[in-house]
């Protein structure tokens, strides 16, 4: 990379960095009560706070991670933006609004106030911390990619450096501070990905090619390729390509045999001008595979993957703290109800542009696709497809966006884990949220720099699965019926918990990789919602039924609360 392309790329990092901070300053000034740090004391529109969950919902998956498997997988991957999105369509249409009149402050207060248990409460505590640590590991991930493949540092700096500007930001002003910031971010990200995304298109439609074939596709000029982590790769064509370190055991340094090989990480792939790219063995193996439905996204049993997916990422939205915690801060029901539908307008136009840069990369960055590391692509994009001035500042433009949607989730993340930490295991105060923000964001740093890592959007996929074998059951049942039990809904949590996050280990810790794991039992670890969501409700539904003489006195009352319009004087607010 030139010297003026790195030093504009610093520039916009360094802009979005410190923008974040000095909106986050700004809008925290007036921050003083626990109110002000833990829901913005109830004051924030449906217009600004949906801009905010936009802001903080768009994390490095959607930035990065849905144009690399769209360039991966095809039309299959877009199951991802679907889902992402219509899980807001099961907020509005069944939670937004109950949950805002409930008056609750976090996702415990709210299992307390329907349920009538404090044991609840501190389970709910606990499943809060696991999703918000699962979700925060691959954003601090992928900031230690960004900076590794725009400006060649070591991922250790990139995961440190916004780790600690998410810290200070939450530390400073808590949701107030960071409801601001969120809100300028979303139109950040989607200039970033909008204005590159029109430009290449527009490119593309002066040299049109068909974007399935050939596949694999070849490289304009020569191109090298650092291999991080061992991969499996399919070469057809081995003229132009030449592999330096291990292949299938064997140490190498010439052109590859036709056929499946094992490269191990650390070797180098060599691509002359003209050569056809290697594409890792899970790939779709023709450009008509790549452009339909029904290949799935690697592996067995395609259908089931698809189907899991879409539970995974349509129900795990009801259950994300993160999100959920937002709709605490409008001033009453209806707005919360505006304010879901405002998102859905705001995600469905954001995710129409990742799609079109995932499909370009397949023209412009195969070689991401030799190595599987898809989530590069949106950041090789705009300097591999476009020369001189045009290419470097719509490159910068992507930095800035890509750094963005690491803060701003990052920041949401932070909140919720200091919100629920400061309200159930310390008096509750802003010096007790400053204390847990800080212990909460440390943690995540120190396992993002030791956890192994996966393409963004599985692993936010995979947390989506975790959520959505949880809290997900636990807000439909506890708004929607009224003989969920105490008893039921924290044997559900922790069936929910241990499943889902089971799963979760077995895929990063590469038990699945290992062979250690296949057939079924690979495919529902892999994708594990559509199993561990059907158990968690029916262990819900069960564990009520037989503890029925448990239920709380006053759910009448409570349904009250949560369902009758506030002109009729019958909900709550309650104090943390």
């Amino acid at each position: 990379m030139s010297a003026h392309v790195t030093a504009l790329t610093v520039i916009a990092i360094l802009a979005a960095a410190f923008g974040t901070l000095a909106a986050g300053a700004y809008a925290g000034r007036s921050a003083r009560s626990t109110s002000d740090f833990l829901v913005a004391s109830r004051s924030i529109g449906p217009g600004w706070n949906a801009a905010a969950i936009a802001g903080e919902y768009l994390s490095a998956a959607s930035f990065l991670g849905v144009a690399g498997l769209v360039a991966k997988y095809g039309a299959d991957a877009l199951w991802y933006p679907i889902g992402f999105t219509a899980g807001y369509l099961a907020l509005l249409l069944f939670v937004a609004a109950p949950l805002r009149r409930s008056g609750a402050y976090t996702v415990p207060d709210f299992a307390e106030f329907r349920l009538a248990s404090p044991r609840a409460r501190r389970v709910a505590m606990v499943v809060v911390i696991l999703i918000c640590v699962l979700y925060l590991v691959p954003q601090l991930q992928a900031a230690g990619l960004t900076l590794d493949i725009l400006l060649g540092l070591p991922p250790w700096i990139g995961i440190v450096a916004i780790g600690t500007l998410v810290i200070a930001n939450v530390v400073g002003g808590g949701m107030r501070s960071v409801t601001f910031a969120q809100a300028v971010q979303y139109w950040l990200k989607l200039t970033a990905i909008a204005v590159p995304a029109i430009a290449l298109a527009f490119t593309f439609a002066h040299d049109p090619h068909d974007l399935g074939e050939p596949l694999p596709p070849r490289v304009v000029t020569a191109t090298t390729v650092d291999v991080e982590r061992t991969v499996s790769v399919r070469v057809t064509d081995p003229e132009g390509v030449r592999i330096v370190g291990v292949v299938d055991g064997r140490t190498v340094h010439q052109a590859p045999a036709a056929g499946t090989i094992v490269v191990e990480a650390g070797s180098t792939i060599h691509l002359a001008a003209g050569a056809t790219t290697p594409v890792v063995s899970d790939a779709p193996r023709t450009g008509a595979e790549w452009m339909t439905s029904g290949s799935g996204l690697g592996g067995g049993h395609p259908l089931f993957q698809v189907l899991s997916l879409m539970v995974a990422t349509f129900l795990g939205a009801v259950g994300l703290p993160h999100v959920l915690v937002r709709f605490y801060t409008n001033p009453d029901g209806r707005a919360a109800r505006r304010t879901a539908l405002n998102v859905i307008i705001a995600l469905s136009v954001f995710y129409l542009f990742p799609t079109v840069l995932g499909a370009l990369a397949r023209m412009w960055t195969p070689q991401v696709l030799a190595t599987g590391n898809t989530d590069a692509a949106v950041l090789l994009l705009p300097t591999a497809a476009l020369s001189g001035a045009w290419g470097t500042l719509l490159a910068a433009l992507v930095a800035a966006g890509a750094i963005a949607a690491f803060l701003a989730t990052s920041s949401g993340l932070l909140v919720s884990i200091a919100g629920v930490m400061s309200t159930d295991l310390l008096p509750a105060g802003v010096r007790s949220f400053r204390i847990c923000a800080l212990i909460g964001g440390l943690v995540p740093m120190g396992l993002a720099l030791g956890a192994g890592s996966l393409d963004l959007s599985r692993s936010v996929g995979l947390v989506f699965a975790v959520s959505a074998a949880t809290f997900c059951p636990l807000l439909l049942l506890g708004i929607w019926w009224r003989g969920l039990t105490a008893s039921g809904a924290i044997a559900g949590l922790v069936i929910g918990a241990v499943t889902s996050a089971t799963a979760v280990v077995l895929v990063v810790g590469d038990v699945i990789d290992d062979a250690a794991l296949a057939g079924w039992p690979a495919v529902i670890a892999d994708y594990p919602a559509a199993v561990t969501v059907p158990l968690t409700f029916a262990t819900m539904i069960g564990a009520s039924l037989a503890t029925r003489s448990t239920t709380p006195t006053g759910v009448a009352g409570v349904f009250a609360a949560m369902h009758v319009p506030e002109r009729l004087g019958l909900g709550v607010e309650r104090t943390p």
